[in-house]
């Protein structure tokens, strides 16, 4: 009975030294760099909000989840369910951050705006009607958001089809809804107020201008296979 009590213990702290060593072992996440100065993007977008938003905002996101993701670990090793739970929110509000905004950055460009080509133009006027009426709608719902979050086009990845959907704060899409994430609009107020202070259909209006509509096809090809 004690040979088997000793091999027990032996095996929990042999699980716990291989936790430990992959959480050690993990990488942490990382700020993505931008493929454009800040300026880039203005007038539609204008420096200091690009180098606040991505150089501070988005830098916290990324440091909270390591963070977060290492006191996940530790509850893991320790088998405490509760803090486990506990750290939940901040997982998915500073992952979501993070997701978001890795995707938001890649669907701007200085030598973006007019409309896309291809495949996706076809599936936007499959599933919209026309590739104005998908603005419009996508604009509708991005600006209707209620305090803080996203407005998103996205794959049905089941159907086929284009959908479009809002998220709060920094709920990830594919997460929360199951879309696969194409095209996202940030309508946070730090996103924007700098420049067009609480008019934010101004700013929703503006950022068609510098969308990015080659990564925009990139992902639907990628969400595809």
């Amino acid at each position: 009975m004690l040979c088997r009590v000793g091999q027990i213990r032996r095996c929990a702290a042999s699980l716990s030294q291989t936790l430990n060593l992959v959480a050690a072992s993990r990488q942490k996440h990382t700020l993505p760099d931008l493929t454009y100065d800040y300026g880039a993007l203005e007038p539609h977008i204008n420096a200091e909000i690009m180098q606040l938003h991505h150089s501070k905002h988005h830098a916290t996101y990324v440091s909270n989840l390591n963070v977060t993701e290492e006191k996940y670990q530790e509850a893991l090793a320790k088998g405490d369910v509760t803090a486990q739970v506990a750290l939940q929110p901040a997982l998915k509000f500073n992952g979501g951050g993070h997701i978001n905004h890795s995707i938001f950055w890649t669907n701007l460009s200085p030598n973006g705006g007019g409309e896309p080509q291809g495949e996706l133009m076809e599936a936007i006027k499959r599933d919209f009607g026309s590739f104005q009426k998908m603005k419009e709608r996508m604009s509708a719902a991005t600006v209707a958001v209620q305090g803080s979050g996203w407005g998103w086009l996205g794959l049905d990845k089941e159907s086929g089809g284009l959908r479009i959907a809002a998220c709060a704060n920094q709920d990830p899409l594919h997460g929360t809804t199951g879309l696969i994430p194409l095209l996202g609009i940030d309508v946070w107020e730090h996103a924007y107020y700098l420049q067009y202070k609480n008019v934010r259909p101004d700013y929703v209006k503006a950022i068609w201008n510098v969308i990015n509509w080659e990564n925009v096809s990139e992902r639907l090809q990628i969400a595809k296979k």
